[in-house]
């Protein structure tokens, strides 16, 4: 049995996580259990019972204020190893997974393998462009259309390719059970957005473990609209770079810091970021 658990965590996005669960269902093989982790949503249980994909677990997380993703994270995974899971794969709700994700994960995860440190395999991810309409949601039509990000890595088809960890992003990734708890999950103190995903990946290396970027595994980003910088989350990204520093010595997100500084939102001082 396929034992490849999918975890996504949610805020709104429900048209995102209706066509998510709609790929979920064509999914072959299916993953074990899809958990879905509700973060301060009570609509999202009404949501997921509108598709009939895999054994599928809703757990809500209230939080009273900013997302807790890391901790949303935790919960998911914490949930699906509860119901049997072996393998986990997080997938963003704003991710569509590709018809062999379980497989292909399932098996870049028995390569990676490695007895004496922690592995984290990446999927490929196709950005999808804005303008979509219902009848370009095919895969041939997904993979033609959709770019990948620059800074990621295409290996060869069945190939698994060392990357660099700090380019670590939880939008599609997976691991075994046994090197998540190696790795030690991802750290609760960050709350907001930023930062979290770069300190995944600097526990994976500061277990001694490597991130592969793989080609299989796919996942198609669906479009929603960015702030670049994204000016709405400028406090968390200070306050979470500065956790990260205190953590790993440098900071994270130096492009967004850099450019929020410009636009006088930040501020660096001797005690680090903060609000201008």
């Amino acid at each position: 049995m396929m034992r490849l658990a999918l975890v996504t965590i949610v805020h709104r996005r429900h048209a995102h996580l209706r066509r998510q669960r709609a790929w979920i269902e064509a999914m072959e093989p299916q993953p074990l259990l899809h958990v879905v982790v509700s973060m301060d949503d009570d609509e999202i249980r009404s949501v997921v019972a509108e598709t009939d994909a895999c054994p599928t677990v809703v757990t809500q997380l209230d939080t009273g204020g900013e997302l807790p993703l890391s901790a949303a994270r935790n919960l998911g995974v914490r949930v699906a190893e509860e119901h049997g899971a072996q393998n986990v794969a997080l997938l963003d709700v704003d991710c569509l997974p590709g018809p062999d994700l379980a497989r292909d994960y399932t098996e870049a995860i028995q390569e990676a393998a490695d007895e004496e440190s922690p592995a984290v395999v990446c999927g490929r991810v196709y950005y999808l462009p804005s303008g979509l309409v219902e009848a370009d949601y095919t895969l041939a039509r997904l993979r033609r259309a959709g770019e990948d990000h620059p800074v990621r890595t295409v290996p060869e088809p069945g190939d698994l390719v060392e990357g660099d960890p700090r380019l670590l992003w939880s939008l599609n990734v997976a691991m075994s059970l046994t090197d998540w708890h190696r790795i030690g999950g991802f750290d609760e103190r960050y709350v907001g957005y930023g930062g979290e995903d770069t300190d995944f990946g600097q526990r994976l290396k500061a277990a001694g473990g490597t991130m592969y970027w793989s080609a299989g595994a796919e996942a198609f980003h669906q479009y929603h609209p960015i702030s670049d910088p994204p000016v709405e989350h400028a406090v968390a990204i200070a306050r979470n770079a500065n956790l990260f520093h205190s953590n790993w010595g440098f900071y994270p997100m130096e492009g967004w810091l850099a450019q929020l500084q410009r636009e006088g939102h930040l501020m660096l001082g001797p005690a680090g970021w903060r609000e201008a």
